[in-house]
C-alpha cells in the first residue's frame, strides 16, 4: 500500500475543493455578509492540501490504492465542506454533528436536511449548500481527474469506483477526456435548465424564479440533490417550473454517456434497454398514483399526472424536491413511493439507489433460475441490450442488491434501537424511510421525514450513521465497505 502516494493525491483534491470556497465568497462580498466561513476553509484547504502533497512528489495508485483514495475523498470534502456552517455560528447547521451531516448530504447529493429555519443562514451559505450538491453530482474524483493531471495516471481505477452503475463507460481512450466529456455535458446541462427557467421567468410564467434562483435550483436539478433555499422546495413555482424540472430530473437521472452520443448523431439513446426501462418506470408508477390523488384531492388528470410525475421523478432518480407534502397522502401512496425509493436512475447519472440496470440483470438472473430449474441443461446467457454479460458481472450485481438491504435492515434496527435508547420514539416505518432515504442518497423519507420535514428528530448518534449511510450509498457500498475487509489490508 502506497500511503503517502495516496495522502499526496488527496492533498491535491483538498486543494481543488478549496477554490470552490471562492464562489460563496462572491456572493457574501454582494450582500455584504461575513467573509469568515469561506476565507478561512479556503485558507486551511491550501495549507493542508500542500502539506500532504509534499508527502510524495510523483504519486501513483493501483486498485488497491484507488479503493482507498476515493472513499478518503469524499469523507475529506464533507469534513471541509462543513466548516462554512459551523464558522458561521447561524442556525442549526453550527452543530459540529449537524454541519456534518449537512455536508455529507450535499455532496453526495442526498438533500436530507437539519435545516430548521431556513431564515437563519445567510445567502451565502445557502448558496454554498446548494453548491455543495452540484460539485458532488458528477463526482468530486471525476473533476479531479478532468483538471489534475497527477490524477490522470490511475484515473480509470478511480473513476470506476467513484461512477455510478456496475460498471464504467468510457467514452475515449482517454480516462481524463472521458472525465472532461461528462463534466461538459453536465455543464452543459445545468447552463441550459438555468436559461429555459430564467426565460419563464421573464415571460411571467415563472414569477418566484429569478436568475438567481434559476441557477441555484440547477445545480440541484442536474446533481439529482434536491437541496432548496426555500422551506417549500420546488412547491413554491408555478406548473411551468415544475413541468421544466421533471424534464431535466429525468435527464439527470439517465446515463450521461447516451447524451454523448446524441450529440454525434447517434440515437442508440432509444434503443438502450435500461433507458426505456427507465422511463417506462417513472410513467407507470406516476399513471398509478393519479387516481389516488384525485380521489384524495379531486384533482383533474393533468394536475393529478404533474403531482405524482414530479415526487416519482424526484424519488426515482433521487433528487429529493417535493412539490407537495406527500407525508399526507393515503397510504398506498406513501407505498408506491417507498418502493420507488429502491429502483434508482441510470448507471452513469447523477442518481443513487440501486440503479435500474442492476434490477433488469438481477430479474434476468431469477428469471433464468427459474427456467434452468425445470431444465437443468439449459445454457441460457443473460443479455443486455442484445450482448452477453459476463457472469461475474451478474454476480457481482447480485451480490450488490443483497448487501444493500442487509444493510438497509440491519441499521433500520439500529435506528430504531438508538432512538428507544435515547428517549426518542419513531416506529418502524420512519427508521426504515429515513434509512432507505439516506443510504439511497434520496434526501425525504416517509412519514416522520417526509419532504417538509428535517432530520433533527433523530439523535446526534444516529445522525453520525447516517452520516456514514450517505457516504456507503454515494460510494456504492463496495468501494468503500471493501476497506473493512482483512484480505484488502493483506492483499
Amino acid at each position: 500500500m502506497r500511503i503517502r502516494a495516496v495522502f499526496a493525491l488527496l492533498g491535491e483534491i483538498i486543494i481543488l475543493l478549496g477554490f470552490a470556497f471562492v464562489l460563496p465568497l462572491i456572493v457574501a462580498l454582494n450582500d455584504g455578509t461575513s467573509l469568515k466561513p469561506f476565507l478561512i476553509p479556503l485558507l486551511i484547504s491550501v495549507v493542508l492540501g500542500l502539506l500532504l502533497r509534499m508527502l510524495d512528489r510523483n504519486p501513483e495508485v493501483g486498485t488497491k490504492e484507488a479503493f482507498l483514495l476515493v472513499s478518503l475523498s469524499w469523507l475529506a470534502v464533507a469534513i471541509m465542506g462543513a466548516l462554512p456552517y459551523i464558522i458561521s455560528g447561524k442556525s442549526s447547521l453550527a452543530n459540529p454533528v449537524n454541519a456534518l451531516f449537512e455536508s455529507m448530504s450535499g455532496f453526495t447529493t442526498t438533500g436530507a436536511t437539519v435545516l430548521n429555519n431556513f431564515s437563519e443562514p445567510s445567502q451565502a451559505i445557502l448558496f454554498w449548500r446548494q453548491l455543495t450538491q452540484w460539485l458532488g453530482g458528477m463526482g468530486i474524483v471525476v473533476l479531479a481527474i478532468a483538471i489534475l493531471p497527477r490524477l490522470s495516471v490511475g484515473g480509470a481505477e478511480l473513476m470506476s469506483l467513484e461512477a455510478p452503475g456496475p460498471q464504467l463507460q468510457k467514452l475515449t481512450p482517454h480516462i481524463r477526456q472521458t472525465a472532461r466529456i461528462f463534466w461538459a455535458i453536465y455543464i452543459g446541462l445545468t447552463l441550459l435548465e438555468t436559461g429555459i427557467l430564467t426565460l419563464l421567468h421573464y415571460i411571467g410564467l415563472a414569477p418566484k424564479m429569478t436568475a438567481y434562483m434559476a441557477l441555484v435550483h440547477a445545480f440541484t436539478t442536474m446533481s439529482t440533490g434536491g437541496f432548496s433555499p426555500l422551506a417549500a422546495s420546488a412547491g413554491a413555482f408555478s406548473p411551468a417550473t415544475q413541468w421544466v424540472i421533471i424534464v431535466f430530473m429525468i435527464l439527470a437521472g439517465a446515463n450521461f454517456a447516451l447524451f454523448w452520443y446524441l450529440l454525434r448523431g447517434d440515437f442508440r439513446i432509444l434503443r438502450n434497454e435500461e433507458f426505456r426501462a427507465y422511463m417506462s418506470v417513472l410513467v407507470a408508477l406516476s399513471l398509478l398514483l393519479v387516481p389516488m390523488l384525485n380521489r384524495q384531492y379531486g384533482f383533474s388528470f393533468l394536475p393529478a399526472f404533474r403531482q405524482a410525475l414530479f415526487q416519482v421523478t424526484s424519488i426515482v432518480t433521487t433528487t429529493g424536491y417535493a412539490t407537495m407534502n406527500f407525508a399526507n397522502w393515503v397510504l398506498p401512496a406513501q407505498a408506491v413511493l417507498f418502493f420507488a425509493m429502491f429502483i434508482g436512475g441510470s448507471s452513469g447519472s447523477t442518481a443513487g439507489s440501486i440503479k435500474v440496470v442492476r434490477w433488469i440483470i438481477g430479474i434476468k438472473a431469477l428469471k433464468r433460475e427459474l427456467i434452468q430449474a425445470f431444465h437443468p441443461s439449459s445454457v441460457k446467457p443473460i443479455k443486455l441490450g442484445g450482448k452477453p454479460v459476463d457472469e461475474r458481472s451478474v454476480r457481482g450485481v447480485l451480490a450488490f442488491i443483497i448487501l444493500y438491504f442487509v444493510i438497509f435492515i440491519v441499521s433500520s434496527l439500529i435506528v430504531v434501537i438508538n432512538g428507544t435508547t435515547n428517549g426518542t420514539t419513531l416506529t418502524l416505518a420512519d427508521s426504515m424511510s429515513a434509512v432507505a432515504a439516506t443510504l439511497g442518497n434520496i434526501g425525504p423519507g416517509i412519514g416522520a421525514v417526509g419532504p417538509m420535514a428535517n432530520y433533527l428528530i433523530f439523535p446526534p448518534s444516529t445522525r453520525i450513521l447516517m452520516f456514514f449511510l450517505m457516504w456507503l450509498g454515494r460510494l456504492e457500498i463496495v468501494t468503500a465497505f471493501v476497506l473493512f475487509t482483512r484480505s484488502y489490508w493483506r492483499w
